[in-house]
């Protein structure tokens, strides 16, 4: 008899080569949260191509780039999550946007890992309670990193838990 994982597998995965990392992290929710976000997507960048690297920049305000249409971003960034090959989201911050991101990648099998701090019990049951979602809770950087490196150092198209 053979076993199936019920994970989910994503559908466009590229062997071979170093991933394309979706970051997620809030923007016009809060950005409180800058200084993490670039220090997590600066060790990213160590495993693959970010390609939402404007997230971590201390420049981006709370109205995110607004010279730039609502329709542009949201079709820019699905396009950038549709080509990734795992999300990692930041997801201390509640936003809307980042929780369409997740969703929308789970629903596409793209694999997601999502770090928050915070007392256990306070991440939304939504993320918390979804089988294409990997959480982990953490509280200094040291333990995100170690997430990641976990995550991604034998990255195979298929976040390691």
């Amino acid at each position: 008899m053979t076993r199936t994982s019920s994970a989910p597998q994503h559908t466009l995965t590229r062997f071979g080569d170093r991933p394309v990392i979706y970051f997620a992290g809030s923007i016009r929710a809060g950005r409180d949260d800058v200084p993490t976000y670039a220090a997590l997507i600066e060790r990213l960048s160590g495993y693959g191509q970010v390609t939402t690297e404007h997230v971590g920049d201390y420049s981006l305000s709370v109205k995110g780039q607004a010279r730039l249409s609502d329709r542009h971003i949201h079709d820019r960034d699905l396009r950038w999550l549709r080509a990734s090959d795992i999300v990692v989201a930041e997801v201390t911050t509640a936003s809307l946007g980042v929780g369409y991101e997740i969703a929308t990648a789970v629903a596409w099998r793209i694999p997601v890992v999502a770090l928050y701090r915070g007392e256990e019990g306070t991440l939304s049951a939504m993320i918390a309670g979804s089988p294409g979602v990997r959480t982990h809770r953490y509280s200094d950087l040291g333990e995100a990193f170690t997430v990641i490196d976990t995550a991604l150092a034998d990255f195979d198209g298929k976040a390691e838990s």
